[in-house]
């Protein structure tokens, strides 16, 4: 039997009055895959979450769930579960209970729910909790409750809305190894919508990348990371984020500043604007280099964060420990010529050598 939890969107598109909340959206999720939604606030992706889920319809397009058509179906047909970013237990009810009441819902017998409630609350670790209420537990723990809720039905898709966003950093970073681990135990198709690019880097086998409605790319973590298609997707993809400086080109030949930097590789395109996209850890101080002036120094324990105004842009710099510079001081900058990124000045889209 081969695996399910396949889903599949084609030509997607939601209105919200007159505001295009999606605006054709493809994507083709595999079973058993970790997927993760990536984009900043607004950008579609919880809609697009919701697509999946029945809990809402598109305007046009279709939605479809191991090669069965459920654009129109209800949530209860489509065999997913929903963790949602406030958790939504009830109050009144103990942990067993609210663990227990899809299965009650279900009309599963009596005489299986205990066992499947104490089943699930084990895979997270909470089957000592089972008599407390939701309000007795604290952040993490009532997250346990709501990810045991939604795996005891054992569901072909396991749909996730942000949820650790309400968690503290630290035990952020504990529940996303627990969660992917848990994913992997239970071989099911899961969908994670996040506006943090590291828990998307760090979670996802793939992902894909909104903005404005629209996916911009699709791809694994370290694919859409070393080979960002747009200045949008380089200038969200990274922590920090990578540089985006203007600058001109001219065959092998890129001018950044007035300070001219000689290629490895040359681009077969008429001279003239681009954009530059470099990551902070990829540049370095060199005696030799572009002049920066340093705006602010972040010291973040082992590296420190140099806030460097390069023309009229900050740029970021990463470098290990070292003597502090002091604000205003001339710190000039090289970088290795494979390690930029190049674009394109009016379109955004990243250019190829050749």
């Amino acid at each position: 039997m081969s695996p399910q939890g396949r889903v599949s969107l084609r030509g997607i598109r939601k209105l919200f009055g007159k505001f295009v909340a999606l605006d054709g959206i493809d994507l083709d999720i595999e079973p058993v895959e970790f997927f993760a939604l990536l984009g900043p606030s607004g950008s579609g992706k919880t809609t697009t979450l919701r697509m999946i889920a029945g809990l809402d319809t598109p305007d046009e397009g279709t939605v479809t769930v191991d090669g069965v058509d459920v654009t129109f179906a209800p949530p209860g047909a489509r065999d997913v579960a929903m963790v949602f970013q406030n958790y939504a237990l009830y109050p009144h009810m103990t942990v067993r209970d609210n663990i227990a009441f899809p299965l009650k819902m279900a009309k599963v017998s009596a005489k299986s729910i205990d066992g499947l409630v104490h089943e699930a609350a084990a895979k997270v670790h909470i089957d000592d909790l089972l008599h407390r209420r939701p309000g007795q537990l604290s952040g993490g723990q009532q997250q346990r409750c709501a990810l045991a809720r939604a795996i005891v039905r054992k569901p072909k898709l396991f749909l996730l809305d942000e949820p650790l966003s309400n968690l503290d950093a630290q035990l952020r970073l504990e529940t996303r190894v627990e969660l992917k681990k848990l994913q992997r135990n239970l071989n099911v198709t899961a969908v994670y919508v996040t506006h943090d690019q590291e828990e998307a880097m760090t979670l996802a086998d793939r992902m894909a990348v909104f903005f404005e409605g629209r996916i911009k790319q699709i791809g694994a973590p370290s694919e859409v990371f070393d080979r960002p298609n747009s200045v949008e997707v380089a200038a969200f993809i990274g922590s920090p984020p990578m540089n985006i400086v203007p600058a001109h080109l001219d065959g092998s030949t890129l001018t950044i500043e007035g300070h001219a930097v000689r290629l490895a590789r040359s681009f077969d395109r008429v001279p003239g604007p681009v954009t530059v996209g470099i990551r902070p850890s990829h540049l370095r101080i060199d005696a030799g280099g572009i002049p920066t002036q340093l705006y602010l120094s972040e010291n973040l324990g082992e590296t420190r964060l140099l806030n460097l105004k390069l023309g009229e842009v900050l740029i970021k710099m990463r470098v290990t420990q070292s003597e502090p510079l002091a604000d205003g001081e001339t710190v000039p900058i090289t970088f290795d010529s494979e390690s930029i990124h190049l674009f394109d000045a009016e379109t955004g889209l990243r250019l190829e050598a050749g």
